[in-house]
């Protein structure tokens, strides 16, 4: 099976000079600082980066969950790192969603002008809203591509810019940050003693002088940053500026939800100072001791054998695109769904080519069933009582792990070994026609299994390949009428009702052309990833592949 290094927040040693003090080894007050919210409990228990715990997810509202997710900054294309990362979270939503009847209301920042979009935008001799514009429908392509749900609403930084100001306004109020004379705004850290370090175990303090004569202590971040010569810039109270990184995504959050938020999720590289940072501004600006209840944090993806992240900055990284020329999406989600979502996973062509195989498994099995369900297969007798039991155990077991911080590792688990079982008892086929037969119990387990992947995002069904449009229809009438002519040859060249003996040879000889043009048929076919498989000499069924998964032999 697929493999995943665990890994979590853990703890974080931080460079002195950021002036954050001694980090602790132990944050002996961090899960009794947490308050259980009041409200609709999921069901689930959720590993809370809060409380380095799981806790039980209650939100405010089971008809209205609140969600925050940190999107994109967007000056190049995503790359299979991202990916991953919002993939996990698309699960998690879909489950919270379908299986626990949560409804989620999800708003993605879109962070748009920083220093990357600036930098590129000069390189690339073209305006920063231009680029930013480009990548951000290339990265919502690429969602696409990946079958990740759309937030319920995209908030751009640029379209945001007076609802920013005016919550760095309050956070000054407050006493909580505090303008300088060069037109930058900081947040004075030292003001939220030791409330700061709600995600990492860490103490603001005096750590040597200021590293920037502008800031009074070297802990300290921008909220605002005056405005270099050719830069973007917008008017603000302290003159002409942009936004620093943090306060984005905690006023445009704010916008939307107000002083309370039910979920945040992000990579767990955004944990600190981004996430950290967050919970700092929204607390001094709403005036509250817990803004955020619930902290999710994916695991990175790893190049197998490198230490490091997959990241754009190390050039270690395969763009959506390129990936999605080898593999399909279905296999991508699958890959993410065989590690927890907190665990740091590593991508190698085995692990992808794993993924592929048990997934076309899957498929491949969930064809079998129904062929029986039709009687296009004949077995022995199926021990239809077990496969029953078999079937109420995995469902009770799923459940419990996708209540179980979104289990899906042990969920995949129980399910390949329903498959297993089912398998087992299909592979007693006999060609002695009108003995007992249970398709109810297959038709359930098909039903079951195609169910609970649909809920995650992926889809078993054989035409899952066909484009959607009017085409669709007629190449599956054209292949329907094609395996029915090549089925009708086929009976022709094997029946010989009324020879025997050397007749009966001489005849099946003569024949034996038609029999080796239905294979080569078979095998041309294959090649375009149309699989015929012939259930008998009376029966053929046919699947149309995604050409990226052709890796198994005609017919089998």
């Amino acid at each position: 099976m697929l493999r995943a290094r665990a890994s979590g927040l853990g703890t974080r040693l931080l460079p002195a000079a950021l002036g954050l003090g001694r980090s602790r080894a132990a944050c002996e007050g961090r899960g009794r600082a947490w308050r259980q919210p009041e409200g609709h409990n999921t069901g689930v228990q959720v590993y809370n980066s809060l409380t380095g715990r799981k806790d039980p997810l209650v939100v405010a509202r089971a008809d209205a969950a609140s969600w925050y997710s940190c999107g994109p900054t967007v000056y190049d294309h995503a790359h299979l790192g991202h990916a991953c990362s919002y993939v996990r979270f698309d699960m998690i939503r879909r489950i919270l969603t379908k299986v626990f009847g949560c409804n989620i209301v999800m708003v993605m920042g879109v962070t748009d002008v920083d220093d990357k979009i600036l930098r590129r935008a000069h390189e690339m001799k073209v305006s920063p809203s231009s680029l930013a514009s480009l990548y951000e429908e290339d990265f919502k392509q690429d969602m696409a591509a990946l079958k990740v749900l759309p937030p319920t609403v995209y908030l751009r930084v640029t379209e945001n810019i007076p609802q920013i100001i005016s919550f760095i306004e309050g956070i000054i109020a407050h006493g909580h940050a505090y303008p300088t004379a060069k037109g930058n705004v900081y947040f004075d850290l030292q003001s939220r003693g030791d409330k700061y370090g709600r995600l990492v175990c860490v103490a603001p303090g005096p750590a040597g002088e200021p590293v920037d004569s502008d800031k009074r202590h070297a802990s300290d971040f921008a909220l605002w940053k005056a405005a270099k010569p050719q830069e973007v810039f917008w008017a603000s109270p302290w003159g002409n500026g942009r936004p620093g990184w943090h306060i984005e995504c905690s006023a445009m959050a704010s916008m939307v939800f107000g002083g309370q938020l039910d979920i945040h999720s992000g990579g767990v590289d955004l944990a600190f100072p981004h996430h950290e940072n967050e919970i700092a501004q929204c607390e001094v600006f709403h005036q509250c001791e817990q803004w955020g209840n619930y902290f999710l944090h994916s695991g990175h993806l790893h190049v197998k054998g490198q230490e490091e992240k997959m990241s754009k900055s190390l050039k270690n990284y395969i763009t959506i695109k390129d990936f999605l020329q080898t593999f399909s999406p279905d296999v991508f989600r699958f890959f993410c769904m065989c590690s927890s979502y907190r665990s740091a996973i590593n991508y190698c062509d085995s692990t992808m080519l794993e993924a592929r195989h048990l997934l076309l498994g899957l498929a491949s099995f969930v064809e079998d069933a129904r062929a029986y369900v039709k009687g296009q297969l004949t077995c022995e007798p199926i021990r239809e009582d077990m496969l029953w039991e078999r079937l109420a155990s995995t469902k009770g077991t799923v459940q419990a792990a996708l209540a179980d911080d979104f289990d899906t590792p042990r969920a995949v688990d129980t399910i390949l070994d329903l498959v297993h079982h089912g398998n087992r008892q299909l592979r007693a086929v006999t060609k002695e026609p009108g003995g007992p037969r249970s398709p109810a119990v297959f038709g359930a387990i098909v039903s079951y299994i195609e169910q609970f992947f649909e809920t995650i995002g992926i889809s078993l069904a054989n035409q899952q390949c066909i484009p959607g449009d009017s085409s669709a229809a007629t190449l599956h009438s054209v292949v329907d009428e094609l395996v029915r002519f090549r089925l009708k040859v086929r009976q022709y060249a094997l029946a010989t009702p009324e020879a025997t003996g050397e007749a009966r040879r001489q005849m099946l000889q003569e024949r034996r052309p038609l029999l080796e043009a239905c294979d080569a048929l078979r095998q041309d076919l294959a090649m375009h990833g149309i699989n015929i498989k012939d259930r008998s000499s009376t029966a053929s069924t046919w699947e149309l592949l995604d050409p990226r998964m052709k890796c198994q032999k005609p017919g089998s």
